[in-house]
């Protein structure tokens, strides 16, 4: 089936799940809804990106398959370079690679090195050499000390780069170095119009067209749902995310919001000794939570309430500057009245001809 939005993906399997099966529902459903991609985020239990890539890659002929996200210390340098381009190969170069920088406390516990920008700009240029074929000799940087590398053949249809880029200096860093940025939920139109200036800046100053690195909003949405799933997709979700040191601050500072806000929501009593993604709260218990964030923050960084509303939050994030949109939290088919509202308002000559792999 003909893809109908290729400047729209969504996350498959969000948040904790104890069986992967539903995603190949989910990939088959956003085909029949016209979206053009699918984003995967790896957990290390269920989630493993590399399985799911492949698995995705052949339920659809049409959705790019996209990681979002990988990180580069969790893997050899050459079983990342292989996943890309046997995913490549497999989907025809529907594929598109996202790296990010993980949990530096998860590096820690084990073991392995902590993801720095450096690490991640290395990483990415060798993944080009090694698909262009190049044979790498008696490398050392960030990404690692490597003897020789090589894939032994050409990758006919190289994977875009994504980078995960939450903060100011990643941002330009993704600019020189990356084909594309998938920022994180909950972000307002202002800060992804400050994100895409950054990574336009990044990209002039290395001599790059700024216009060819994409940046793709990541917006999380319950239009047209009843309040208990509302709850789930948008208050545990978010709550989620404020609860992680360095993510809510990261947030927070990006959207010019109030940190003491933060503050109240960490210490509130609901939450003490309970972590949003791994307990189950009632929709009482949400409720009190979801009453802790000023308003404002509910309806300037998620897609919530009517049709007609969320797909103008949507057209409002294109406007900021982004090239597309991974939509959170709601599966495919729980987007069909959105995509409808979408439809009828959605700037068609702006997307005219796109591919729908993010990046390229």
């Amino acid at each position: 089936m003909p893809v109908r939005f290729p400047e729209l993906g969504f996350y498959t399997l969000p948040g904790r799940v104890a069986d992967p099966g539903p995603m190949l529902q989910e990939v088959h459903d956003a085909g029949e809804v016209g979206l053009g991609s699918v984003w995967i985020s790896e957990r290390h239990d269920v989630k493993e990106a590399a399985t799911l890539s492949g698995a995705a890659g052949v339920t659809t002929r049409d959705l790019a398959v996209a990681v979002g996200v990988t990180n580069p210390n969790t893997r050899h340098l050459m079983v990342t370079a292989a996943f890309g381009s046997t995913m490549s190969a497999l989907t025809g170069g529907r594929f598109a690679l996202g790296l990010g920088r993980g949990f530096d406390m998860r590096s820690d516990m084990w073991g392995i090195p902590r993801v720095t920008t450096k690490m991640l700009e290395d990483t990415a240029q060798l993944l080009r050499r090694l698909w262009a074929g190049e044979k790498v000799f008696g490398h050392e940087g960030p990404a690692g000390k490597f003897a020789y590398l090589s894939l032994d053949h050409t990758v006919a249809q190289p994977p875009p780069l994504i980078l995960a880029a939450l903060g100011p200096r990643t941002q330009e860093m993704a600019g020189r170095a990356f084909d594309g940025v998938l920022l994180h939920s909950h972000w307002t139109n202002q800060a992804v119009a400050d994100c895409v200036a950054r990574v336009r800046r990044g990209a002039e100053r290395a001599g790059r067209d700024p216009e060819r690195v994409q940046v793709w909003s990541c917006l999380v949405t319950a239009c047209d749902l009843p309040e208990p799933a509302e709850l789930r997709h948008v208050v545990r979700r978010m709550t989620t995310y404020m609860q992680i040191p360095g993510y809510g601050e990261l947030i927070v500072d990006a959207n010019g919001w109030d940190r003491t806000v933060l503050d109240r929501l960490r210490n509130h009593p609901l939450l003490q000794g309970r972590f949003a993604d791994a307990t189950e709260f009632t929709d009482d218990e949400l409720r009190q939570i979801r009453d802790i964030y000023p308003a404002e923050w509910w309806t300037t960084s998620n897609a919530i309430g009517s049709p007609e509303r969320c797909a103008r939050r949507m057209l409002d994030q294109f406007e900021a500057g982004a090239a597309g949109i991974v939509l959170h939290a709601s599966a495919p088919r729980e987007m069909r009245t959105l995509l409808e509202a979408y439809a009828a308002v959605r700037p068609a000559a702006r997307f005219t001809d796109r591919s729908p792999v993010p990046g390229r």
